[in-house]
């Protein structure tokens, strides 16, 4: 195949990103995928803790336990595994901040 030579008159087109330009749009992906990072991990935990709690539930009643029982043994569970999560995303959260600041520093 042929390549032809470009017109002298032409204006060349530079494809070279501005590094500043460059930069600011990786730090604006980096937030946002951060902050949608957070949002992800938060239903999860909401996730586990309704199936925890519903197999609780479930095997209070296949066992022919007083509802009582079942129901306060499932919300028992549901909020302590609630609770484990929101602890978790919050200890992954502060180490990840560490994390960054050690290497800043270094």
């Amino acid at each position: 195949m042929r390549t032809r030579k470009p017109d002298a008159a032409q204006m060349t087109l530079e494809l070279n990103p501005d590094d500043e330009l460059e930069r600011i749009i990786e730090a604006r992906v980096a937030e946002r995928a951060e902050a949608q990072a957070l949002g992800w991990r938060f239903r999860l935990v909401i996730i586990e803790t309704v199936m925890i709690a519903s197999l609780v539930l479930a095997a209070g009643i296949a066992l022919d336990l007083p509802m009582s029982k079942t129901l306060t043994g499932a919300a028992t569970v549901g909020i302590g595994c609630f609770l484990t999560g929101l602890m978790l995303i919050g200890l992954t959260g502060a180490a990840s901040r560490l994390l960054a600041k050690l290497r800043r520093k270094s």
